[in-house]
């Protein structure tokens, strides 16, 4: 598991990301969701980030650029994700499913995304 921090360009925002080989799900803040297609859900769930506890009861479509690549991926939006290890609000928590399905790994030697297996084309059986 690791953690490497970035933007994510949404629409014209530049929104400082944590992506999280350790979080299942992906993130968004009220405040970036306000910028997204979003939609209230039939039922609450609970989910834990960094050991607090968040309800969540809305969905967005998260729709964004990673280094000029497009990215699209279902996000859980909450009042606040928490603050990065220097101190700064995280904005988009961008979880391993998201990752998985963009080709998007961790360089955590060199500590950046490795995008080289972003996929041109989705192949679907």
């Amino acid at each position: 598991m690791g953690r490497i921090r970035g933007f994510i360009q949404v629409d014209g925002r530049q929104c400082w990301a944590l992506f999280d080989s350790g979080a299942r799900n992906s993130y968004v803040t009220r405040d970036v969701a306000r910028i997204l297609l979003s939609w209230k859900l039939p039922f609450s769930q609970t989910a834990v980030l960094g050991g607090q506890a968040h309800l969540v009861s809305e969905m967005c479509a998260l729709v964004g650029q990673i280094e000029d690549h497009w990215v699209q991926t279902n996000a859980r939006v909450l009042d606040e994700i928490g603050t990065d290890e220097s101190g700064k609000p995280i904005e988009i928590l961008f979880g391993a499913l998201a990752m998985q399905e963009w080709g998007i790994r961790l360089d955590l030697q060199n500590e950046r995304l490795d995008l080289t297996h972003y996929p041109r084309e989705f192949l679907e059986f």
